[in-house]
């Protein structure tokens, strides 16, 4: 049966290209292969386009409709309750009549757009991809010191976000104005330099700023406000939530989703690509690397500490390379300065088409978050590849990673821990090879999308049946 299906996502393809834009962007090609009929909602910052504008493109096949937001919020509430989103997206709806749509993120959107969706009587499914519904800082549960949240607790969320910024600033709003109408009439788009300029010389808010206690107050009634919209709101709307790791399934359950309503679905992975590059053999030196976001809750600075506090003879039988995108200024000046200590390589960030090669020469590969990770593409493509891994033992880390199957856990956040656990294989190398003796890998993209259309398909015929009841 051909259906039509909407993915929806805060990001898309070809500027963003992490975790969950990847996911959708894969499921939106997979689902076209099927022969369904597959549209994009996303959202995008543009200074130089007019705020609020939906525009249309075409990305691999698939057409795409992009919210331009470009955060010019008077409140918190506005992000994730923002009815010019919603407008938006109802007359997306209206044109393509989605028999389907499948929410993959709700940032920089608004919590409508569900129920907007259920409304023109479209099947409802999302997958959660994060913790953005319990926690409004990146969904990562880490709070502004650092610390994982083990507990959702309001009153330390509202001063952890007390310090978030979450909107462009008054004279930012101006400048995106002036951007945009110059780009109209002239054509000149001033957008990427004020967007360089701005990350070098704006001051914003930071998370050294000390608390603010009217800010505390706003977010404690924002919390609640958000907390009661999601559960009274996007709960009822989804038919099905989808959770690519079997530990972030049981947040929610323990937040409160009902059982029943959550499916562990584990992510595919294209295992062609990585079985097309074969493993290189290991050298005299031992290659440990890291790929990923140069961002703290990824903990590449973890990693680089517990390389400085490896012996001398242990750092000269090995190399660390650190591969990804550019951090934020600071952040990325603490790496370079740290690189430079311990002997590490900062290797800059690896096109997607390097991917395979990279973990097919590496002999270690380290992952070393600090936050509850889901279910992170470098893990499941590591374990496609059979490369040795030595993860956080931490949230759907250590569920993917199975301790002395694919590789070692380490403390989360413990340099020394971390240092004892690569130490330990830099002097018995050998070790690594009892690890990824046996046939377990991730199931293939193809699995995964064979079951995601049969969930849509299911889920439409129980509709079906409810509405001849």
């Amino acid at each position: 049966m051909k259906m039509r299906v909407l993915l929806v996502s805060h990001r898309y393809p070809p500027a963003h290209a992490m975790g969950t834009e990847r996911y959708t962007e894969q499921l939106a090609a997979g689902l076209v292969r099927r022969g369904q009929l597959v549209d994009v909602f996303t959202a995008e910052k543009d200074i130089s386009a007019p705020d609020l504008s939906v525009r249309e493109r075409v990305h691999a096949g698939v057409r795409v409709f992009e919210l331009v937001n470009n955060l010019h919020y008077d409140d918190p509430r506005r992000g994730w309750e923002l009815p010019e989103a919603e407008a938006a997206f109802e007359r997306v709806l209206a044109r393509f009549e989605p028999d389907v749509v499948h929410f993959h993120h709700l940032l920089h959107l608004s919590v409508g757009c569900a129920e907007a969706a259920k409304r023109a009587g479209a099947v409802v499914a999302m997958t959660l991809h994060d913790y953005w519904l319990q926690c409004a800082r990146f969904g990562q549960r880490v709070h502004v010191d650092g610390s994982v949240c083990d507990e959702i607790d309001r009153a330390r969320c509202a001063g952890c976000l007390s310090r978030f910024k979450y909107a462009q600033t008054p004279a930012e709003q101006r400048l995106a104005g002036w951007i945009s109408g110059l780009k109209k009439r002239t054509g000149i788009d001033l957008g990427p330099a004020a967007r360089r300029a701005g990350r070098k010389f704006t001051k914003r808010a930071t998370d050294d700023d000390g608390p603010d206690a009217s800010a505390e107050a706003l977010w404690m009634d924002r919390l609640a406000e958000r907390e009661d919209a999601f559960r009274t709101r996007l709960v009822p709307a989804v038919d099905r939530f989808l959770s690519p790791s079997a530990f972030l399934r049981d947040r929610f359950v323990e937040w409160g989703l009902p059982p029943e309503r959550i499916e562990h679905l584990p992510t595919g992975v294209d295992l062609d690509a990585f079985d097309a590059v074969p493993r290189a053999p290991r050298g005299d030196r031992l290659r440990v690397a890291f790929l990923g976001s140069l961002i703290p809750a990824k903990g590449p600075d973890v990693l680089l500490e517990a390389w400085g506090r490896l012996a001398p003879e242990q750092r000269e039988r090995a190399e660390l390379t650190v591969y990804g995108p550019p951090a934020q200024p600071d952040f990325a000046l603490r790496l370079e300065a740290l690189a430079a200590e311990v002997g590490a390589t900062l290797g800059g960030p690896l096109l997607r088409e390097q991917v395979a090669a990279e973990l097919a020469r590496t002999d270690l590969l380290v992952v070393p978050s600090v936050w509850f990770e889901n279910a992170p593409l470098v893990i499941l493509e590591a374990l496609a590849a059979r490369t040795p891994l030595a993860v956080s033992r931490l949230g759907g880390m250590a569920e993917l990673v199975r301790e002395g199957e694919h590789g070692v856990h380490f403390a989360p956040g413990d340099a020394d821990d971390l240092a004892h656990a690569i130490g330990a294989l830099i002097d018995d190398p050998a070790r690594l090879d009892a690890f990824h003796t046996g046939d377990a890998r991730p199931p293939t993209l193809d699995e995964m999308h064979d079951e995601v259309l049969a969930l849509y398909q299911r889920l439409a015929a129980e509709r079906a049946e409810r509405t001849r009841r």
